[in-house]
């Protein structure tokens, strides 16, 4: 029984549930945030900057204003699809949901995909609300004093499994973490082999940026 007590066969239903939700999930996840966002201003995020549709490129081509918007819109996917999962079936259902819209975030079927941090910040705010605070704390100060924002979110990626362990959530919970976190790690491997090289780009607001 991983529902906390309740029958067998309710506990099953209720998971059952969950798994017919997860279509919606990954369709949250696919929504096109950094894309249309960069689109209003005229330019394609996909052929700008590092080429990545996430805000962390935003940022770096239209500045902070349009990227917040951005991370702003990718963790709400996160968060929603986690929402409904936890109102469905629980943690495990919050889990569920929550990676689908990570996974269409970063797999969508008909374009190029993100990184899956924003989004993956979305599920486990409605998870871990206090650890993602102090994460989403570290990634701020990380980013401004190093202007990498692949670093910062590298460091925050690392970090939250060890923070959920920490805390003391089940153990279930902390090797789904991990297993998030070493998908994340594996959608940054370019930016890795690019700060290992010295070669990775600034996270600097340009300051001619469309107004």
């Amino acid at each position: 029984m991983i529902l906390g007590g309740l029958p067998k066969r309710e506990d099953e239903r209720i998971m059952w549930l969950a798994a017919a939700l997860i279509p919606i999930g990954y369709l949250l996840g696919t929504f096109p945030s950094a894309v249309l966002t960069s689109r209003a201003k005229g330019i394609d995020i996909t052929q700008a900057g590092s080429g990545n549709p996430g805000a962390s490129n935003v940022i770096r081509v239209l500045g902070w204003k349009f990227g917040a918007l951005v991370m702003l819109m990718d963790f709400a996917k996160g968060a929603i699809a986690s929402g409904i999962g936890l109102a469905a079936s629980g943690r495990p259902g919050a889990y569920l949901l929550g990676i689908a819209a990570i996974l269409g975030h970063t797999f969508p079927m008909l374009r190029k995909g993100g990184k899956g941090v924003a989004a993956a910040g979305g599920m486990l705010v409605v998870l871990y609300p206090l650890i993602v605070l102090g994460a989403l704390a570290v990634w701020v100060l990380l980013s401004k004093t190093t202007r990498k924002a692949s670093l910062a979110s590298l460091a925050v990626i690392a970090a939250f499994p060890v923070a959920v362990a920490v805390v003391g959530y089940a153990g279930w919970e902390v090797g789904v973490i991990a297993t998030i976190a070493a998908m994340l790690c594996l959608r940054h491997a370019a930016n890795i082999r690019r700060l290992v090289n010295h070669e990775e780009n600034d996270l600097v607001a340009k300051t001619n940026a469309p107004k």
